[in-house]
């Protein structure tokens, strides 16, 4: 085939296109110039293929960029210049080669790096696919402004037609919400009888729940940046409102701080670089703010500072904003949206996912391809510290806020790289001589843990090892006791999640985040496997670590993160 009329044959096909599933939403994208060159251009080699043949078709480019967006993307960036996972720019792809690529997308590593093939969750011939479509440059989808965010917000339910009284028998309270991660959903589960109450349509592969703080409505945002908001108080609660915000996104939190509960939210997003605040009760798009701009260490411009964690100030009517690749945190007062104020503070580059500390003043959160922790005092505004943690790649989530038996309260992060957890000191009046400090390193299960929990009311620090290539480590969890961590090398316990939750029919179930109940009395994990394998949720009693209940539906389809009303709205982790 010609190059021009294979360029013909991927324009039509990138028109035609009208969406991913999950979606960038764009057969704009037919707009992004993309050249497929020849083996021959490149100087690579492919087995069975000549030196004049094109890289990959226009079928195979859909089918590359559609696989990821879904698996990549979040650690690679859309532009692949790299953050939590590896950057994959072509002048680092072309050089590994197409037997590297192909191999490391099999396989995967101990770091972190999911293994696609081996887990069964790509075949062959996607992964084929995918190590050709990493040596060709990356397709840059369309900005995305008000104009098009209006487009897609829907008022379905106006707040004069909402209902003025709770109209069900929930203990909302005790509702979880659980990610449904390739449908596109979130089953809304009750905490004591363990069943669902209903699954709520939402968008692809939903990130996080936030709740806003009167406890009503619930926010989710999924990764194809579509926004809904549930309504709790329905008799069979559903969604109220939605929006899209742009292409791809991982955040959403709303206004808490007193005098202004739920009157606005904020969403931020991986693409475009941006975020946008919105009316709390309607999510009608109000201000965007472009993050593009200049890195704290070398000052230079980046095209795609991602938002990544935000979170309600306690202390003050803000937002606080993590840009990860140029390295600001954002204090973003919402009294004055109009006239915004923004205070900026410079961290530490590739800000990720974070939460408070016991008392919520400061906000700690991952700089993960630094190995960092960085500290930010909520209440005086001001940068309190950045901690090495001593591992590779922290990834905390939330974290986990512990009273140690030596150093008082500390709080935990594990790694995607090693098997390391580190406890921060986190009492500057109490405990001067530990806080900002790594106090203690545990050692897990190995690599590739996304999460650790605990509860003010648990004895009890769990972590996961999610990403692990290990089929039955990804598939456990380690368990410590906090009363028992003043000795140099403490033990854990190992539980073995998956095979508790005795899943038929193959895969590789890997069990992810652990959630606890409103009495904190009982911690869900879900077993999370290939969206046509079964999956499940498991929850163990805390006080004696015995299994309590499994939860199988076959509405469940890859559960993966799970939010407990009570403790997400009161940032209790």
């Amino acid at each position: 085939m010609s190059t021009n009329r294979f360029k013909q044959k991927l324009k039509a096909a990138l028109a035609g296109f009208v969406a991913l599933p999950m979606a960038l939403s764009m057969g704009s994208i037919a707009n992004a110039e993309t050249t497929i060159p020849t083996l021959g251009q490149l100087k690579l080699e492919i087995p069975g293929r000549k030196a004049d043949d094109s890289v990959m078709t226009a079928e195979e480019f859909n089918t590359g960029r559609e696989i990821f967006f879904q698996r990549c993307a979040g650690c690679h960036g859309v532009l692949r210049k790299g953050a939590t996972g590896k950057a994959l720019t072509t002048d680092l792809t072309r050089k590994k080669g197409y037997k590297y690529l192909s191999d490391f997308i099999t396989y995967g590593s101990p770091a972190g790096m999911p293994n696609w093939g081996t887990s069964g969750e790509l075949s062959k011939e996607e992964i084929d696919v995918m190590a050709r479509y990493l040596l060709i440059e990356p397709p840059q989808p369309p900005e995305f402004g008000m104009a098009e965010m209006r487009k897609t917000w829907k008022v379905i339910v106006p707040v004069d037609k909402r209902p003025t009284k709770k109209m069900n028998d929930l203990d909302i309270d005790n509702l979880f919400s659980v990610t449904l991660r390739d449908s596109g959903e979130v089953a809304l589960i009750d905490g004591k009888s363990k069943k669902i109450v209903t699954i709520v349509k939402t968008g692809y592969a939903v990130h996080i729940s936030r709740i806003s703080a009167s406890g009503r409505y619930l926010f989710v945002i999924g990764r194809d940046a579509r926004v809904n908001m549930i309504d709790l108080w329905m008799k069979v609660p559903s969604n109220v409102a939605e929006i899209k915000i742009g292409a791809e996104a991982r955040s959403i939190e709303t206004s808490k701080y007193k005098g202004w509960e739920d009157k606005f939210a904020i969403a931020g997003a991986y693409w475009p670089p941006q975020f946008v605040i919105m009316d709390g009760a309607t999510l009608e798009p109000k201000k965007i703010v472009s993050t593009r701009g200049m890195t704290v260490d070398t000052q230079e411009y980046h095209p795609e500072p991602r938002v990544a964690a935000i979170v309600a100030s306690h202390y003050r009517p803000e937002f606080i904003v993590n840009v990860k690749e140029t390295g600001q945190i954002l204090l973003v007062d919402y009294t004055d949206i109009k006239n915004l104020k923004v205070t900026s503070i410079e961290a530490e580059r590739f800000l990720h996912d974070g939460g408070f500390d016991s008392t919520k003043r400061y906000f700690l959160t991952a700089a993960n391809a630094r190995g960092k922790i960085v500290v930010v005092d909520t209440k005086k505004n001001v940068l309190s510290a950045i901690v090495t943690t001593g591992g590779d790649t922290p990834h905390p989530g939330r974290g986990a806020n512990l009273k140690h038996p030596v150093h008082g309260p500390v709080w935990a992060t594990s790694h995607l790289g090693d098997e390391t957890v580190a406890l921060i000191g986190t009492d500057p009046v109490g405990h001067p001589d530990k806080a900002w400090k790594v106090v203690q390193t545990l050692e897990a299960l190995g690599g590739g843990s996304l999460f650790v929990k605990s509860h003010p009311k648990s004895d009890h620090l769990y972590v996961d090892a999610t990403l692990n290539p290990d089929a039955e480590t990804s598939a456990s969890v380690a368990v410590f006791k906090v009363s028992e961590l003043n000795v140099e090398e403490p033990e854990y316990i190992t539980l073995p999640i998956g095979k508790w939750a005795n899943i038929t029919g193959g895969g590789q179930p890997r069990v992810v985040q652990g959630e606890f109940n409103t009495a904190g009395d009982e911690i869900w994990f879900s077993v999370w496997n290939a969206k046509d394998k079964q999956s499940a949720l498991v929850v163990i009693d805390d006080k004696t670590l015995k299994l309590k209940a499994v939860i199988k539906d076959k509405r469940l389809i890859t559960p993966t993160g799970k939010f407990n009303v009570f403790n997400t709205r009161s940032d209790v982790y």
